[in-house]
């Protein structure tokens, strides 16, 4: 019974250092078209929007399909992330976990 506990623990640990790291790594995704790049860290907070290209020059539509287009790229970038490092951690992928 003290082995699970002491592995559940460590188990623990290992997921608060994982949590930390994640939030300390950040990264960049830009949209398809260049105009917006979001900066996003693995603990999925967006720290910086940039636009690329003056307002006036674009239609709202397209701004709107940019943003959505570069948060969508580094949303699935920081689930990747997350799942390598529990991979890490683990050993093993967890299901529903990309």
């Amino acid at each position: 019974m003290f082995d699970k506990m002491k592995a559940f623990m460590d188990m623990q640990k290992k997921m608060q250092e994982l949590k930390r790291e994640l939030e300390n790594n950040v990264f960049d995704a830009v949209s398809s078209d260049g105009i917006v790049k979001v900066t996003m860290n693995g603990a999925q907070e967006v720290k910086e929007i940039k636009i690329q290209k003056e307002l006036s020059d674009m239609d709202k539509a397209s701004l709107e399909k940019a943003v959505k287009d570069a948060y969508n790229k580094a949303l699935k970038r920081s689930h990747e992330l997350a799942s390598q490092k529990m991979r890490e951690i683990t050993g093993f992928n967890l299901p529903g976990v990309t």
